[in-house]
């Protein structure tokens, strides 16, 4: 690995750990946010799973150090009232410890959910996008942070009602984040918001309507949300974090792919493991 790509992944790390501090404590100003050696904790404990986020910051980690970082994310997360995922990326590992990390998972009482891709790209501006089939509508009301969970909730299979509490009454939401609705014959069907971090604009919860995938309502919701946020903001650079079936969307916008990513639950009773197919961001 060359020092950019590690430096690639060290940025996308950052970028987690900067972003999901604000939505996370826009749900709780109270909520278990911390930078513990090796662990960033942004855990809501809220019922949105993904406001409930530990991931691993150690640069170069061996085995050794993964094991342990391994049992303590495992040991915070039974803690918690509310289940949420442990993120790895794999570019901060040895290759001994990516050799291992299944296996030391397992052992320390995880399961694998599903596999993600980080990206980047100074591909700011974009032109403003356009799709003969939506008109796109800035998120700015209670209705609109609803029709953005609810989107959320059917993409990703989560109960909508866990959808909600992650994004309702949120001024952060309708305020300084830059979040838009595609509709389509006046109903929301796909959604993409971007957010401004550390001098570059993060792309998050990107999500279509299982009813309308394979339409390119995502691609051009995305490209809403950065033309945007970027004119907004004046910003060049962009990173997201995709899901598998998201992953080959963002390299058509300028998105160049850097570290593949792990999710982790709690292995659950039954031996039934969690798992996601949406073609998005989160």
């Amino acid at each position: 690995m060359t020092e950019t790509e590690r430096a690639d992944a060290v940025e996308s790390m950052e970028q987690l750990a900067t972003v999901w501090r604000a939505m996370v404590l826009d749900r709780d100003p109270k909520a278990d946010v911390r930078d513990l050696p090796g662990i960033a904790v942004r855990w809501a404990d809220g019922r949105f799973p993904f406001w409930n986020c530990l991931t691993l910051t150690d640069v170069r980690a061996d085995a050794g150090v993964l094991e342990q970082r391994l049992r303590q994310a495992a040991d915070i997360m039974r803690s918690k009232t509310h289940p949420g995922f442990l993120w790895i990326f794999d570019d901060l590992l040895t290759d001994e410890a990516r050799a291992q990390s299944s296996r030391l998972a397992e052992e320390a009482g995880l399961a694998y959910a599903f596999p993600g891709t980080a990206m980047a790209g100074d591909l700011l501006p974009v032109p403003e996008s356009t799709h003969p089939d939506l008109t796109f509508v800035r998120v700015t009301t209670e209705a609109h942070l609803r029709a953005y969970a609810d989107i959320n909730s059917r993409a990703y299979g989560f109960p909508l009602e866990h959808g909600r509490d992650g994004l309702a009454g949120s001024t952060l939401w309708t305020n300084g984040v830059y979040a838009y609705l595609g509709l389509r014959d006046g109903v929301p069907v796909t959604c993409a918001a971007t957010v401004e971090a550390d001098g570059r604009l993060f792309v998050i919860l990107v999500a279509t309507d299982p009813d309308c995938e394979r339409r390119g309502y995502g691609e051009a919701v995305t490209r809403k949300a950065l033309y945007e946020g970027g004119r907004a903001t004046g910003l060049t650079r962009a990173t997201l974090h995709a899901t598998a079936a998201g992953a080959p969307v963002y390299p058509r916008i300028g998105f160049v792919p850097n570290s593949p990513m792990g999710f982790y639950g709690l292995q659950p009773v039954g031996g039934q493991s969690s798992g996601s197919s949406a073609a998005g961001t989160v």
